[in-house]
C-alpha cells in the first residue's frame, strides 16, 4: 500500500470515528458506572498524576475534568467530535481552572512544540486511526521531562481477538493497533509506570519526554 493510500484510508477512517462519536455523545456517560466497576478510581488516579498545563488528547465529554489537582493550571482538551465537545463544555462550566476545548485530530495537534507539562488520553487511543502518529505529536508537544498518562483497551493485542485485529484493520483501511506502552516506546517515550487493569483488559501507563 503507497503512502497515499494509506493517507486517504486513514482519513476516512477519521471521519467515520467523528460520526459514530457524535451519534454516541449524548447517552455516552450513561457507561459511566460500568467504567468504574472495571477500572476503580482509575480517571482519578490518573488525572492526579497532572500538573501545570495539560492536554486531554480525546477529551470526549470532559469527564476527567473534576479530578485534576490543584497542581493543574490550565487544561486545554482537543477532540474530533463536536457532539463530545458540547458535553465537555457542561462539565469545564463546573471546575475552577482554565479549560480550553478545540475540535481536532490527534494526529495533527495544533501547538507549537514543547507547549505542554503533561498529556492524558484516556480510553481513546484503541479509537485513534494512526496510533504512532497520535504519540509521535503527544510527544512533541510534551515538554523534555514532561508527563503522558494514559490508560486504554488493549483485549486486541490478545488471543482470539489479536487474531481477528488485522481483518478489523483491512476493513477499516487503517494499520492494525497495537498495545499503546509499545507504540510509546517506539515513539520516544520512557515508561515509568506500567498495570494491567481488568484482568490484562486494559493498561494504566505514567510515562515521560526524556
Amino acid at each position: 500500500m503507497s503512502e497515499q493510500t494509506r493517507k486517504v484510508r486513514q482519513d476516512r477512517a477519521v471521519d467515520s470515528t467523528r460520526r459514530f462519536w457524535d451519534r454516541r455523545a449524548a447517552g455516552y456517560d450513561n457507561g459511566a458506572r460500568l467504567e468504574r466497576r472495571l477500572l476503580g478510581d482509575t480517571r482519578q488516579w490518573l488525572c492526579g498524576q497532572a500538573r501545570g498545563r495539560v492536554l486531554e488528547v480525546a477529551v470526549g465529554t470532559g469527564r476527567n475534568l473534576a479530578h485534576y489537582p490543584d497542581s493543574v493550571t490550565e487544561v486545554v482538551g482537543i477532540d474530533l467530535s463536536p457532539g463530545m465537545l458540547a458535553r465537555a463544555r457542561i462539565a469545564a462550566a463546573r471546575v475552577g481552572f482554565p479549560v480550553d476545548l478545540r475540535e481536532g485530530d490527534a494526529r495533527h495537534l495544533p501547538f507549537p512544540d514543547a507547549d505542554f507539562d503533561t498529556v492524558v488520553c484516556s480510553l481513546a487511543l484503541c479509537e485513534i486511526p494512526g496510533q504512532a502518529a497520535a504519540l509521535a505529536e503527544m510527544r512533541r508537544v510534551l515538554r523534555p521531562g514532561g508527563r503522558l498518562l494514559l490508560v486504554d483497551h488493549v483485549e486486541y493485542t490478545r488471543a482470539p481477538f489479536r487474531w481477528i485485529e488485522p481483518v478489523r484493520a483491512r476493513r477499516r483501511g487503517t494499520d492494525p493497533r497495537r498495545r499503546p506502552v509499545d507504540v510509546a516506546r517506539d515513539q520516544g517515550f520512557v515508561v515509568d509506570r506500567l498495570e494491567p487493569l481488568a484482568l490484562g483488559f486494559f493498561d494504566r501507563v505514567v510515562a515521560h519526554r526524556p
